[in-house]
């Protein structure tokens, strides 16, 4: 029988994880809505905020219907690979500051390792060819440029 202090820590990693994604998608979306709008006659496609505030979106639905079809059931306390992930996420809103996809690319790496892969050949996969082929396919395809730093400066001169 869980005594009521295990009970009551149960109950907080249950909610923590839903609450801190759904808390990250409020605060994106008020950033997203801070972007500037096209003028109608340079518009070509998307306005710069309809993206990700639909990707928002959509994170934030699967994360209601996870809470409400399959919700978390506690067995034991937090294993040390979900703190690490959350002060990954930290650390790549830290990074942003310096390029986007620099802390991109660190973040992925660092998950990569942290969640237990070795193998070198899926470690530069997603280090490094993931990222840069966002980085193209939003650049190149969707013709969204992003936000200047350190790598993105030399791409667009």
């Amino acid at each position: 029988m869980m005594s009521e202090k295990s009970a009551s820590r149960g109950q907080f990693e249950r909610w923590l994880i839903p609450v801190l994604i759904l808390a990250f998608c409020i605060a994106a979306f008020y950033v997203s809505t801070t972007f500037k709008k096209m003028p109608p006659i340079l518009k070509r496609g998307i306005q710069p905020s309809d993206f990700p505030q639909l990707l928002l979106a959509a994170i934030t639905l699967m994360t209601l219907a996870m809470l409400w079809v399959d919700p978390i059931r506690i067995r034991d306390r937090l294993q040390g690979t979900v703190w690490g992930t959350l002060a990954l996420f930290a650390g790549f809103a830290a990074l942003t500051a310096v390029d986007l996809f620099l802390a991109l690319g660190v973040f992925a790496l660092a998950l990569t390792v942290l969640w237990g892969e070795r193998r070198p050949v899926i470690l530069w996969l997603v280090g490094l060819v993931v990222p840069l082929a966002v980085f193209f396919l939003f650049d190149q395809v969707f013709e969204i440029r992003f936000p200047r730093g350190l790598l993105t400066n030399l791409w667009y001169g």
